[in-house]
């Protein structure tokens, strides 16, 4: 069952120094003190185009989820009456620069993605995908596979241990933050990292002995178990945290306010069941989406993000 997460996690109380401020970059301004950029009062700060670009987090295959987005983004185009486009991201930082290029407006951004997006690519958050019952996230989760050697955290000690991009809370901030704090282990000093660049390669790497062990998000997991991508049989987890938030998605900060109110509008009235959407993320239990804000639901991400002494500079 997916849940909410209503405090910080064990992993960061224990390593976590007071907060670092969470701040914008110069070029946004936040006067309501909600964490994200303000849409500019300036008309000649907004933008309306005609075309539309959307982006999905990039964990796992573009050339799957253009065709599981395919159903959402006709209702967007039914909603907002302009043409919408699937944009395939290969990596976090093409897709947070390509919003803070002006050549990205609507977006989902994984966990760890979020605060940077926020504070360097004016992104403004509104939706998360929710189970039925409005429970949501994921755990993050250290795998291994059958016959490693590795039954625990110490084990992975002189071993690899797969991580997906520094940018990824389940795929590299949350587990160094439990390695370090918990475990004493360091990445470099105890165990040899290697970043595969998605989870679906971590995923795939472990049950395919590439990698002695990865840190993942549990729900791109169950999806590949689902599609037959892997066996259930190749992988064995070894640690699972709470849970965490999962994708959120929002617009670029510029887009005029009724387009932006037209974009809500039709994440929330998108109709599920039968849809193409549904065949994909139905199978990590999420059946719709509902509200969020950054300040709220993300703080156990800036928490851990303290931790490790993250710095949300913009290049």
């Amino acid at each position: 069952m997916l849940r909410h997460v209503l405090t910080a996690t064990a992993l960061v109380c224990l390593a976590a120094p007071a907060m670092a401020e969470f701040a914008l970059d110069a070029r946004y301004i936040d006067s309501d003190g909600d964490m994200v950029a303000d849409i500019p009062t300036d008309p000649a700060a907004l933008v309306d185009p005609d075309t539309l670009i959307f982006a999905y987090t990039p964990v796992e295959d573009p050339a799957v989820y253009a065709e599981v987005w395919t159903d959402f983004l006709a209702h967007m185009e039914s909603v907002t009456g302009k043409k919408v486009q699937f944009f395939p991201i290969d990596s976090n930082a093409a897709q947070i620069e390509a919003m803070r290029a002006g050549r990205l407006h609507i977006s989902g951004f994984n966990t760890g993605s979020n605060p940077l997006a926020i504070a360097c690519a004016g992104f403004r958050p509104f939706a998360m995908m929710a189970a039925k019952d409005g429970s949501y996230g994921y755990e993050m989760e250290i795998v291994t596979y059958p016959g490693s050697g590795i039954e625990k955290i110490e084990d992975i000690k002189g071993r690899t241990l797969a991580f997906s991009a520094e940018t990824s809370n389940s795929g590299y901030k949350a587990p160094s933050a439990l390695l370090a704090a918990n475990y004493g282990m360091i990445a470099g000093t105890d165990f040899t990292p290697a970043f595969s660049g998605k989870h679906d390669n971590t995923i795939l790497g472990v049950a395919n002995k590439d990698y002695d062990a990865g840190a993942i998000a549990n729900s791109i997991m169950v999806r590949m178990i689902e599609r037959d991508v892997i066996k259930a049989d190749q992988l064995v987890s070894i640690y699972k945290s709470e849970t965490f938030p999962t994708t959120g998605y929002g617009t670029a900060h510029n887009l005029v306010p009724e387009l932006q109110a037209k974009i809500q509008e039709a994440f929330f009235s998108f109709p599920w069941e039968g849809s193409s959407l549904a065949a994909e993320f139905n199978k990590s239990g999420e059946e719709q989406f509902i509200p969020i804000t950054f300040k709220d639901n993300w703080t156990v991400v800036r928490e851990i993000d303290a931790a490790m002494g993250v710095q949300y500079t913009c290049q």
